[in-house]
């Protein structure tokens, strides 16, 4: 089979799950053709990226987030005001979108949570089948949780998830544990897809936490935490590092972003201390590891992150990077949950490759009719 990735570029997040998924889909015989990287205009995409995935690549302009430089606070009407800005581009990039699926004809097209990929289904309606792939579509699952008292952000967040999920023949939720599939709503729940890296770790416990950042400037609130418990060793990686390292103080560690050495100190670590997003939870998970999941400022989605990963037994969802929290939950910590959750991995590959065997059968069951619409043969 031939699969066209589309892959939204923010983070690391969805950028890794690709490159994951397309080392399952080959190590099976299988080829994925090409991806479309959607970043924001001037963007370069990443350099972990361009060097792992294993096919051609090409980037496309969609829309991005908008973040106050001073507390890393998401602002969603300066978002929305640049998004509407912008709509003539992004015309353009669902139509770069429908000329890659109809010049590559894939046997399936994978989504992974680029929202121009579900507006090119609703307004091109290519005729390849398309997979969602993303945590964010567990918010369909009846049993997620939400954070109380924000029904506006609520709804904007499940509208944002469907106009993700326009024209799939099925949604892939990736999810911390097993749950029940939501049939009436295309909802598969799937095992996160992770780096193969980790199978290779050796987990220790040495006494240091990790800590990460997505947003430079939350670093004023990480070295605040760190002023209050000064006897607790920390490596904290983030983009404002120009050096491999920098020594703050002697128990203080600024390390720059990378990808390997990040996972090799996860290994080491006692705990781990970042914003909540959801592949840095899972692969504290797989290694073991209690984490803080502190979401960043305004941003709903990390919100929902953490409430379901404390569901899953992960760590603490908090506020506030709340060190001394996490030092108290350390002893507390389930140490059962990490051979239970990669139990839960290790049907990754099954779960994956039958979804894409299914969607890719469907279609080939499936002819034009003679006004041009589909029909089951």
């Amino acid at each position: 089979m031939r699969f066209l990735f589309i892959i939204q570029g923010e983070g690391r997040g969805h950028l890794t799950q690709a490159i994951s998924l397309a080392q399952m889909v080959q190590a099976a015989g299988h080829e994925v053709v090409e991806a479309q990287v959607g970043l924001a205009a001037d963007r370069p995409i990443p350099a972990f990226f361009a060097e792992q995935f294993p096919a051609p690549f090409k980037p496309v302009t969609t829309p991005e987030l908008v973040y106050c430089p001073h507390t890393n606070q998401l602002l969603l009407g300066p978002t929305v005001k640049r998004v509407l800005s912008k709509l003539g581009t992004f015309r353009q990039s669902m139509q770069q979108l429908h000329e890659a699926i109809e010049t590559h004809q894939p046997d399936v097209v994978v989504n992974f949570f680029e929202l121009l990929c579900g507006l090119t289904y609703a307004f091109y309606r290519p005729s390849v089948p398309v997979i969602s792939v993303a945590h964010q579509f567990m918010a369909l699952h009846p049993d997620f949780p939400f954070p109380p008292k924000k029904r506006l952000d609520k709804w904007s967040f499940l509208g944002l998830v469907r106009l993700n999920a326009i024209g799939s023949s099925e949604v892939l939720g990736l999810s911390f544990d097993q749950q029940a599939d939501v049939p009436n709503r295309r909802l598969r729940v799937v095992p996160p897809l992770l780096r193969q890296e980790l199978a290779a770790l050796k987990p220790t416990q040495e006494p240091f936490m990790l800590a990460y950042t997505t947003q430079p400037g939350l670093r004023s609130v990480v070295r605040a935490a760190h002023q209050q418990q000064p006897n607790q060793a920390l490596r904290y990686y983030h983009a404002g590092v120009g050096q491999v390292e920098e020594v703050v103080d002697e128990t203080l560690t600024e390390c720059k972003l990378d990808g390997q050495r990040f996972l090799a100190d996860m290994a080491r670590c006692s705990a781990v201390a970042t914003t909540a997003g959801f592949e840095s939870v899972c692969e504290a998970m797989f290694l073991g590891k209690p984490v803080l999941m502190m979401p960043q400022p305004n941003h709903y989605e990390q919100a929902c992150n953490a409430l379901d990963g404390q569901r899953a037994g992960a760590g603490l969802a908090a506020d506030t990077f709340d060190l001394a929290g996490l030092v108290g939950y350390v002893p507390e910590y389930d140490r059962g949950l990490q051979k239970r959750f990669q139990h839960w991995h290790s049907r990754v590959s099954g779960l994956f490759l039958a979804s894409l065997y299914r969607v890719a059968n469907g279609q080939k069951n499936r002819q034009p009719n003679p006004t041009g619409r589909v029909q089951t043969a």
